[in-house]
């Protein structure tokens, strides 16, 4: 059976795929934080997801182990870049759900130059779903 995106949204080790402009797949473990119908995500800001979510909304998200290997079917997913006031929201909760490695990514991100600063949120939703309650925009396939 086909995994839904409810299904795979809450695990705690995922695989963020993103496309490039002419459609290569980028995987990526992520750590993620459920907050009702979407996932929420912190990267570094200016990584090349953001950049690639950037130009290409369309995303899939599997479970994965803690190294990265898939552990199940991709869902089809939408994301998009939070604006940086969420960033630190989105920081925390991560920290919250993820208490035991944050000895580690913590004092990483103030040495660098601040949560805030070095960080960017992402939100991913289901297809279909956005947060104004419209149909998100899909990119045209060439």
């Amino acid at each position: 059976m086909t995994p839904t995106f409810e299904d795979v949204y809450r695990e705690k080790y995922l695989l963020l795929t993103t496309f490039t402009k002419d459609g290569k797949p980028k995987p990526t473990a992520v750590w993620g934080v459920p907050d009702g119908d979407r996932l929420l995500i912190i990267t570094d800001d200016g990584s090349w997801k953001t950049k690639r979510i950037n130009n290409t909304p369309r995303v899939t998200i599997q479970k994965c182990g803690v190294l990265g290997a898939p552990k199940g079917d991709p869902v089809e997913a939408v994301a998009r870049n939070l604006p940086k006031t969420e960033t630190r929201r989105v920081f925390e909760a991560i920290v919250k759900r993820y208490w035991n490695h944050a000895w580690y990514f913590v004092p990483q991100a103030l040495l660098r130059g601040g949560i805030d600063k070095v960080h960017s949120a992402i939100e991913v939703r289901a297809v279909g779903a956005s947060a104004n309650g419209e149909e998100p925009k899909r990119p045209v396939d060439r």
